[in-house]
């Protein structure tokens, strides 16, 4: 490949085309609400294969369609700003759930308790977890 600065767009036409025809949805700005769950889709599968793993090779990929996925949100969804953990503790009481019952998804329920008192982040397995478990976008979790 040439300089960064100047690119070799002809040398890249062919390797996005590769990797178009190897993603299971279009790698640009979300349509419509169809392309929007197949986004979801598609960052959740990465998330599975990443964890918390922020080295892995597709971990760029992972930011690529994350973007994608914040951007349609920001333009057609309302999702009013809230701490990840106060979400975490809004689901927690929405569902009936106390800490020790998320242990097993945070590694033990002392993880539970340093997310929900703002001393620990949660990781990208962590937000998959719950995002399966409550049925919501791992988004908001990160």
């Amino acid at each position: 490949m040439t300089d960064g600065a100047t690119g070799d767009f002809e040398g890249l036409t062919p390797a996005w085309r590769e990797l178009e025809t190897r993603t299971p949805v279009k790698l640009r700005a979300i349509e419509n609400e169809r392309h929007f769950k197949a986004m979801v889709n598609f960052m959740n599968k990465l998330l599975d294969k990443i964890g918390d793993r922020e080295t892995h090779p597709l971990m760029g990929l992972l930011d690529m369609v994350t973007a994608f996925v914040h951007d349609y949100e920001e333009r057609n969804v309302e999702i009013p700003d809230a701490d990840p953990s106060a979400v975490l503790r809004f689901l927690m009481t929405q569902h009936g759930l106390r800490q020790t019952d998320l242990a097993e998804d945070f590694g033990s329920q002392s993880n539970v308790s340093e997310v929900l008192s703002g001393k620990r982040d949660i990781n990208a397995r962590q937000a998959r977890a719950l995002a399966k478990r409550f049925g919501v976008s791992p988004a908001v979790f990160i």
